[in-house]
């Protein structure tokens, strides 16, 4: 075999190498490549008390809930073993799915995550979180719930708080403290004209994730600053607006809605005062990072 026939088949023989390496690799992250067995058929979620826990439970039921998701679990934790699950595959770039919301300082962190579309709407669109309060309490404490009726902010001032807390260690409550010092512009919109307090306990309730922990600290620290004594009580939503409905408590900033939280406020609506939202542009769903190819939740197959 001359020197030129040589060449030829090896030229031939590394271009059919290569290209069966890009076909493995085309299958691996492509099309063809099974993300849902990869995962184990198992979404990372949150505390069994969750809103989005709940509402993910809908969207795995199949009455009523997605035919991709058939026989999925959810591995129902914490907030914290969540966020942790999802810094790892990150960091190795394996498939993960989440339950996510916005605000939350992941987004900051991660900023290529992304939302699964969810056709069937089972997780809302945009929603709000509300302020709501006991009834009788704007009668017995006028100069407090105008603050509260007052308060209102953005999905960067809470994502703010949340990412600067898990960047330095420092607790959220110390973090808010920083926010209302300096943001005075922000804060005198919610104070200005409004009496000093006389010292009264206002009762606030909340939920103990970071989301509200955040809201509760500012708000708590203003109504401190003006003359009120605040006590915050982190309990699960259910508690949150049975609270309100009973008088065991005064106020919260803390209402997922128009969806997360709708069953909650619609048992008890007659009872308690809707002061609007806090807060606009919230939002729930199935989160993946941005290197996942996959784009809405029917991408995913059923467990066999």
């Amino acid at each position: 075999m001359n020197l030129k026939k040589v060449v030829l088949l090896l030229a031939i023989s590394s271009v059919l190498v290569l290209s069966a390496c890009g076909t493995d690799d085309d299958t691996a992250n492509g099309d063809d490549f099974n993300y849902s067995e990869e995962l184990d058929y198992t979404i990372i979620g949150i505390e069994p008390g969750a809103g989005i826990t709940a509402t993910t439970e809908t969207a795995i039921d199949q009455e009523g809930g997605y035919e991709s998701l058939a026989g999925w679990d959810l591995e129902q934790s914490s907030t914290v073993a969540m966020v942790t699950e999802l810094e790892s595959a990150i960091a190795n770039e394996e498939p993960i799915i989440v339950t996510g919301w916005n605000p939350h300082w992941k987004f900051a962190q991660f900023p290529d995550l992304k939302y699964l579309d969810d056709p069937k709407g089972i997780y809302g669109g945009a929603e709000n979180i509300q302020t709501l309060a006991r009834l009788g309490f704007e009668e017995e404490h006028p100069e407090a719930y105008e603050i509260i009726d007052r308060f209102y902010w953005d999905v960067e001032d809470m994502e703010e708080i949340m990412y600067e807390s898990n960047e330095t260690g420092d607790d959220i409550h110390d973090v808010a403290q920083q926010w209302v010092e300096e943001n005075e512009g922000k804060v005198s919109e919610w104070t200005e004209g409004v009496a000093e307090g006389d010292g009264s306990v206002i009762e606030i309730v909340s939920t103990p994730w970071d989301t509200e922990r955040s809201s509760s600290s500012v708000l708590s620290i203003v109504l401190e600053e003006h003359g009120f004594d605040v006590d915050v009580t982190p309990v699960d939503p259910a508690i949150v607006f049975e609270s309100l409905a009973t008088g065991d408590a005064d106020a919260t900033v803390a209402a997922w809605l128009p969806f997360t939280h709708a069953g909650f406020y619609e048992s008890v609506e007659d009872d308690i005062v809707d002061l609007g939202p806090n807060l606009e542009g919230a939002k729930i769903g199935l989160v993946v990072p941005g290197y996942m190819d996959i784009d809405s939740i029917e991408d995913l197959e059923p467990a066999e």
